[in-house]
């Protein structure tokens, strides 16, 4: 009864917003991202007699972090079949791109049917949330089918935090039903005992962001993306990543303000989401600026199409105009996290915009100085830690990062002693992917025992 209550009310949202969704999709130019496997719920596996482990990501950002720990974990479970799943389309095609050996579908909305239909496809021996993502009918359907359900790196943000409280008596059985919590730190674990997780079965394991972040700026995909954009040795990058509007305007503004003290100054933007690569490169060329494209190949460098290796510019090269002068747009999914090795100063998007802030582990990581704004609640424990050990300049509005940008570019020793406090920070925090595998492994050893048991005693 209560999955039919479930299932109307999703019925009657559905038709109250759908006026909304269709003239924002016809405005767009594009449609829906897998509605039809999202509604139906029709989840295949590429070899149905192996068993599944099934992980659940909503976006990009999610996708990326079980690099890590899938690479650690599937020679691990050679006889299980990997499937992701995400909810966005841009979580999908990074998930197809990064995961060749998994299969990736879109999650099913959660409907009683999709989601049924779906566990009884997949027939999961474990399902795995990376974060947090309690939809009723799925959990209460994985417990009916009785499959574990694993949150790691899990987090609530004090903002959610509140709004879960509000409705404690309605999910409190969804964090109930959990068999296993990962949180990224004892605040995120506290916070979902109190929402009614059990206390055996929650646990404190970092961050696994950490894991895996890349720290050798010499990284042959870093370099080769250094040797597209032309950049030399002698050059300094600063890179705005994942920026939402109008923080792309900000940094091409302390751009056009700072260049004039400093010619060897370069600017890469990095766009949050690919609906706005051409609005970002219409905004560059209105304010009369030339601009290099990562999505048009070598041959926005001058080379010809079949070459697929680019040379170094080295310190003594004399750079063309079309290398020194344009602004560089990294228009393309799942390169970011290499670009970031790019940076010298580096300003993570979201946090001067109502976002709450993006990862800015990937650019600490490399070492570089990070600025971000002070909208950062989605990830306030990182930012607290940086800022505690001067790792990191928080920035207010756009007057604030020229003034920044321009004490850093003109302090050198600053500049270095920024991002190397932030670097030593995120080797610090690393082991958490382990911890998450051995819990992991603990669930998976403990139903295979129960199962064992059932069928014994049958």
């Amino acid at each position: 009864m209560f999955a039919w209550l479930l299932d109307a009310a999703y019925l009657m949202f559905l038709a109250a917003i759908s006026p909304w969704l269709i003239v924002r999709r016809l405005r767009q130019k594009k449609t829906i991202a897998g509605l039809g496997v999202k509604l139906s719920g029709d989840l295949k596996l590429e070899q149905p007699r192996r068993p599944c482990l099934w992980f659940h990501a909503v976006s990009v950002g999610e996708v990326l972090q079980l690099q890590t720990l899938l690479t650690r974990m599937q020679p691990l479970y050679p006889e299980h079949e990997i499937v992701i799943t995400t909810t966005t389309g841009t979580g999908y095609d990074v998930a197809l791109k990064k995961y060749p050996h998994c299969t990736v579908h879109y999650f099913p909305l959660d409907f009683s049917w999709a989601v049924r239909r779906a566990l009884r496809q997949l027939r999961p021996s474990l399902i795995v949330l990376v974060e947090l993502e309690l939809w009723p009918n799925f959990l209460n359907a994985a417990k009916a089918a009785s499959v574990p359900v694993a949150v790691i790196n899990g987090r609530i943000s004090e903002a959610s935090f509140k709004n879960y409280q509000r409705f404690a008596w309605l999910l409190r059985p969804l964090f109930e039903s959990c068999s296993l919590i990962a949180a990224q730190s004892p605040a995120h674990a506290e916070r979902f005992l109190q929402l009614g997780a059990a206390p055996a079965r929650v646990f404190q394991t970092g961050n696994i962001k950490y894991d895996g972040i890349e720290t050798d700026r010499l990284n042959s995909h870093t370099q080769n993306l250094r040797a597209f954009f032309g950049i030399a040795p002698d050059e300094l990058v600063f890179l705005a990543g994942s920026t939402q509007s109008p923080e792309e305007e900000f940094a091409i503004q302390a751009w056009e303000t700072l260049r004039g003290e400093h010619t060897h100054l370069r600017l890469l933007l990095v766009p949050r989401h690919m609906e706005r690569f051409e609005e970002v490169a219409e905004l560059i060329t209105s304010r009369g600026h030339d601009i290099v494209r990562r999505s048009l190949g070598p041959e926005a460098r001058g080379a010809r199409p079949e070459e697929n290796k680019l040379e170094l510019p080295d310190s003594s090269t004399r750079l063309t105009p079309l290398a020194s002068s344009p602004i560089l747009l990294l228009d393309t999914l799942g390169e970011l996290s290499r670009a970031w090795g790019l940076a010298d100063i580096a300003f993570v998007g979201g946090s001067l915009t109502d976002r709450g802030g993006q990862n800015m582990i990937e650019p600490a990581g490399y070492g570089a100085a990070v600025l971000f704004g002070p909208n950062t609640w989605n990830f306030q424990d990182v930012t607290t830690a940086l800022l505690s050990r001067e790792a990191a300049v928080v920035v207010r509005n756009a007057d604030e990062l020229t003034d920044v940008m321009r004490e850093l570019l003109r302090d050198e020793l600053t500049r270095r002693r920024l991002g190397v406090s932030a670097r030593q920070f995120v080797l610090s925090q690393q082991g958490a992917a382990d911890r998450t595998i051995a819990l992991l492994a603990r669930v998976l050893r403990r139903e295979l025992e129960i199962s064992q048991r059932i069928n014994h005693a049958a």
